[in-house]
């Protein structure tokens, strides 16, 4: 029997957690899984990473993905380093730009849509310099947070734009790693919030207890203030004019973004895109096109337009991706459905010794927090992350 072709762009957390499940319960099933890098990157453990370079090595958060497959048969599984380029939905294909060799193309029977979203921090696009919260575009990980790393070692004057989680997390790290250092007293560090409060999607005590750690830390807490442009003077000093809403400006010598994410949406065909540029799924995670053709495309995470986008969400979705996936290949109907609901399950450290969050209806205890995610950010879940085990 001809094996069947699953072709998966993306290999974070819902591509991974796919491949898997598609290689463990379909014998006669050949998946390439294309991935700009040839690493996993746990960035849920970004914030720390980029400001204590010795609190994690980094094999500990870039994994080898393709040591994760050893187990399968040889033919069954294909780590294609690269990115993709177009999709043929007539030809039932894939354009790839391998990072290594000519561009080809790749036919698949299913095809899966997991390649996420990135920020403007992970890209550089605002500043010049990448502070990796997200996987890039291409294989370059270990030398970018090296870069993020020393950039963030050597700034005296740091202004971080947004005050959600990733925000908080990373002005809490700052603030220890400078503290760690010795150098407290010698670098200011400012959280810029669009709103009245930080973590604002988060109950009123939530993020009360927020601000009142930040600041404890000497993080300087500026709300109600849009950052609405970014500069650098004409005669290329390396000192950054930070503009904000009402006409105050900051100066930074690092400004670090951390609202909005973007689609990596460049191959998809337009008729799979909202207006937003993400794609549209049905709850069975589905592709849905606007001309109304049910085709075997499937896709998960952060790419489509389910607005959740956290990895435990990524994963949930994988999970009935997956199943529905595997059940079309067999000749059934879906089994699964997806509903992201309304409930929110966040933890937000704010440096090693404690945090917020909200676990529901429930805030939890800051000593909570430290246990549960200060520590180790759950470093010590990317293996299983990698194997598709989450």
């Amino acid at each position: 029997m001809a094996p069947i072709d699953v072709v998966i762009i993306g290999g974070s957390f819902a591509g991974l957690h796919i491949a898997h499940s598609v290689l463990r319960d379909v014998p006669d099933a050949k998946v390439v899984l294309i991935n700009p890098s040839t690493s996993f990157y746990w960035n849920i453990a970004a914030p720390r990473i980029v400001t204590k370079p010795k609190a994690f090595r980094p094999e500990q958060y870039l994994l080898p993905i393709k040591d994760a497959f050893a187990g399968y048969r040889p033919d069954a599984f294909e780590l294609l380093p690269g990115v993709a380029t177009a999709i043929d939905t007539a030809a039932k294909s894939v354009s790839v730009t391998p990072n290594e060799g000519e561009p080809k193309t790749l036919s698949y029977d299913y095809l899966v849509i997991a390649s996420g979203s990135t920020t403007s921090a992970t890209t550089g696009s605002l500043t010049g310099t990448s502070i990796p919260f997200k996987q890039s575009g291409h294989n370059d990980m270990e030398q970018l947070i090296e870069s993020a790393q020393e950039h963030i070692a050597g700034a005296k004057e740091i202004v971080i734009g947004g005050a959600g989680p990733i925000g908080v997390e990373l002005a809490g790290e700052l603030a220890e790693a400078v503290e760690q250092s010795g150098n407290a007293g010698k670098v200011s560090i400012t959280i810029v919030s669009a709103t009245e409060h930080v973590l604002p999607m988060l109950k009123p005590s939530a993020s009360s207890a927020a601000r009142k750690l930040l600041e404890q830390k000497k993080v300087k807490v500026v709300t109600s203030k849009r950052v609405i442009g970014v500069e650098t003077p004409a005669d290329d000093s390396s000192t950054w004019t930070v503009s904000l809403e009402g006409g105050d400006k900051l100066s930074a010598d690092l400004y670090i973004p951390t609202t909005g994410v973007t689609p990596n949406n460049s191959f998809i065909p337009a008729q799979f895109l909202d207006k937003d540029g993400w794609v549209t799924v049905n709850n069975e995670m589905r592709v849905q096109s606007t001309d109304g053709s049910t085709l075997p495309i499937f896709a998960a995470g952060d790419i489509t337009n389910n607005s959740m986008r956290l990895s435990f969400k990524a994963t949930e979705q994988a999970h009935v991706a997956a199943a529905n996936l595997k059940a079309a290949i067999v000749g059934g109907t879906a089994i699964k459905t997806y509903d992201q609901g309304e409930n929110i399950i966040m933890i937000v450290p704010v440096g090693e010794s404690g945090g917020t969050g909200q676990l529901f209806g429930f805030v939890p205890f800051s000593f909570m927090v430290k246990m549960l995610k200060g520590k180790h950010f759950f470093i010590d879940k990317a293996a299983g992350a990698l194997a598709g085990k989450a």
